[in-house]
């Protein structure tokens, strides 16, 4: 075959290969894409390496299984993104002339060729470094590309996320070692999760597949607590006897959660937890210990309506919960994949299932990835569609234009996610059998240059979202900041936070204290004249609009580059010794509890007059409620507000206060005389629990 000269040597190369795999030649496939391709379209190059490339991805689809075991399925799709990448001869040339001057940089480096590390991760290898500065790499782009037509290294809803997360340790940089690891570890998932036993006593439905297995001789502990009987659990001890915490098998499928408690020989009969239903149930972490003191933050408990004590699992390990997260991870992820079926009523039952498969498959990613990354687990939310999506800023505008690319969905189609399962040796659902139909108008639509509308508002939707996430992971990282200083910091950060705020305290002090008459005057009369007019609403009006030109104000002078943090300083002459230390905080406790109790008395007196246990107080309050009800019923609201600002100012006058201190000191202690001598409803604590009417 002669090579194209336009093309790049990895582009001819794809296209030679493709060519095998359909069994046709380079040239036909040539013309049949020129006899579909217009310039309008694009980049003749590139989408000349699109069309050969998906028309053959089709065929290794069909066969994927064997593909990925002995590795031509990685080689070629990582070609295809290579090819993506640098379709043409001229992208190639200068990619050459940049590696030829990092050699002549580096030229004590020696290249080192790639071999397996079954047992250490291969980002954390000693080989990596070489890798990064030698081999060729694919970007971002041609990952998402390929993503796009088959959904086995990444979703395209969480393509970005997943490519991210996979070359953080590398500079965002995808290498062919790490992609083949990764494929491969899928596939390893994929077998073991096929080898693990059925929940016993239970009969899993047609398009129910196991997802995740703990508990086993062969992998670590899971516990359920019944009752308050907590006992925690240590990974490599021997589990306490205690009432109520069972050992155990946790099966996770996409239906429901199976929890088997160990026998003297063999396994107890499951209890199912149904996590398809349409119910108010939830997942949430917790913690446990010694007779339920939640000391250990390793478990996780399940609540539902039909339960009348949520399930506690606890996943023992020395350090951390990272057991525990994942699991949690998991489960979240099915509720939601329910949640989102239901209520987008998605009734079709291929358009259900090809949801349920990308959902499967997001799940073994996860599975790979944590098996690649051992040392530094990667975040959960980045490999699973829904939990994503929860997090994530204006998600739900994403799980909408979801919804509606699941309507023109195919699962008959090769490279989706149920041909993928399906070849995998994972069973398709009798009920979508029946209704498959394989079409290969993929390689068409690159062809004439046609965009999915789905995809594309797919895609603007998780652009949107993402770039709004990072804005918000930006601000939860000052707040996290903030969460961690105590309470003695944080009351200093308020304090200085309130100091602009410290200024307007004075101004309306001379202005009630009537230091400045003209002033005050000014004030109560333009308060009074609003108030009569009835404009109260221009008023606000033009607040905000001062609000407004301050903010333009601050934007103009730059206030922001100039002030670009805020400085609290904590410091002080004298250092407090720790008996004053000591001290200070006793004071502080005993004041809060002085003010809880005055709340609880304020509300137990309320209560009093309320049921009218304090027959007199209760008579006088009635009085005067009544009182009030027939004046705001009878005088317009706009006089009594007028009213009251009259009496304020009257009683704030000078001449007032003179007269005040001669009969307000009388008035003052006639109220608090009356306050204080309401009684309280007594109340009565108890140590032991209601006893619920069955």
């Amino acid at each position: 075959m002669m090579e194209r000269k336009h093309l790049s040597s990895i582009a001819n190369h794809v296209l030679q290969r493709s060519a095998e795999e359909l069994g046709s030649s380079v040239d036909h496939l040539v013309k049949e894409f020129e006899a579909k391709w217009t310039p309008e379209v694009g980049d003749y190059s590139k989408k000349l390496v699109e069309f050969c490339s998906s028309k053959a991805l089709i065929k290794f689809c069909q066969n994927i299984k064997e593909k990925i075991s002995d590795g031509s399925y990685s080689r070629f799709t990582y070609d295809m993104m290579l090819a993506w990448d640098n379709p043409r001869a001229v992208d190639e040339e200068s990619s050459t002339e940049e590696s030829l001057g990092k050699e002549k940089e580096d030229k004590k480096i020696q290249v080192i060729e790639p071999t397996d590390q079954d047992d250490i991760s291969l980002f954390y290898s000693d080989q990596m470094p070489l890798l990064v500065n030698h081999e060729p790499s694919v970007e971002e782009d041609a990952f998402m590309w390929l993503s796009s037509l088959v959904p086995l290294a990444a979703d395209i809803v969480n393509r970005r996320f997943t490519f991210e997360t996979l070359t953080a340790p590398t500079g965002k940089r995808l290498f062919y070692p790490a992609y083949d690891r990764f494929l491969k570890e899928i596939d390893n998932c994929m077998r073991h999760l096929q080898k693990q036993a059925k929940p016993k006593g239970i009969e899993l439905a047609d398009d129910e597949f196991i997802l995740h297995v703990e508990g086993t001789a062969t992998s670590q502990r899971v516990v359920r607590h019944i009752g308050g009987s907590s006992w925690p659990v240590i990974a490599d001890l021997e589990l306490l006897t205690v009432e109520g915490t069972f050992l155990g098998r946790l099966t996770l499928t996409n239906y429901a959660l199976y929890f088997e408690a160990s026998g003297v020989i063999n396994y107890e009969n499951a209890l199912k937890i149904d996590l398809s239903r349409k119910i108010d149930h939830s997942v949430k972490p917790v913690a446990t210990g010694p007779w339920g003191a939640p000391l250990f933050d390793k478990a996780i408990i399940y609540e539902s309506p039909d339960l009348q004590e949520g399930v506690l699992l606890e996943f023992p390990e020395i350090t951390s919960s990272t057991r525990r997260d994942h699991w949690l991870a998991l489960i979240k992820e099915i509720l939601l994949m329910h949640n989102f079926l239901s209520d987008f009523k998605v009734e079709c039952p291929i358009q259900a299932w090809e949801m349920h498969a990308r959902t499967i498959l997001s799940i073994i990613r996860l599975h790979a990835a944590r098996e690649m990354l051992r040392i530094a687990p990667p975040s959960p939310t980045e490999f699973l569609i829904f939990s994503l999506y929860e997090e994530l800023p204006k998600g739900d505008y994403v799980l909408e234009q979801l919804a509606q690319s699941l309507k023109r969905v195919n699962s008959g189609q090769p490279c989706s996610a149920s041909s993928i399962l399906r070849k995998l040796n994972l069973p398709e659902p009798n009920v979508l059998s029946l209704e498959a139909k394989i079409e290969s108008e993929v390689s068409e639509t690159i062809a004439v240059g046609k965009d999915d509308d789905n995809k594309t508002s797919l895609e603007t939707a998780i652009n949107q979202a993402r770039k709004e996430g990072r804005g918000v992971a930006k601000a939860r990282a000052v707040m996290e900041g903030l969460k961690e200083e105590g309470i003695g910091e944080n009351a200093t950060i308020l304090a200085e936070l309130l100091k602009p705020l410290r200024s307007v305290f004075p101004w309306f002090r001379e202005i009630l204290s009537w230091e400045r008459p003209a002033t005050t005057l000014l004030v109560f009369a333009a308060i009074i004249l609003t108030v009569y007019k009835e404009w109260i609403g221009k008023a606000l009006s033009a607040g905000l609009l001062l609000v407004v030109a301050n903010m333009i104000r601050a934007r103009q002078e730059r206030l922001k580059d100039k002030q670009k943090e805020i400085v609290v300083c904590t410091g002080s002459d004298h250092t407090p010794s720790t008996r004053e230390n000591i001290v200070s905080a006793q004071y502080g406790f005993l004041t809060v509890r002085e003010i809880i109790k005055e709340a609880n008395v304020t509300i137990l007196k309320l209560h009093s007059v309320l049921v009218s246990r304090a027959h007199k107080h209760a008579n006088t309050v009635m009085l005067v409620m009544i009182g009030l009800a027939i004046t705001f019923a009878v005088i317009p609201f706009k006089y009594l507000i007028i009213a009251v600002v009259f009496h304020s100012m009257i009683t704030t006058s000078p001449l007032a206060k003179h007269m005040v201190n001669n009969q307000g000191g009388d008035r003052d202690r006639r109220l608090k005389e009356w306050w204080e001598s309401i009684p309280p409803t007594p109340i009565r604590v108890i140590n032991e629990a209601p006893v619920s009417p069955k």
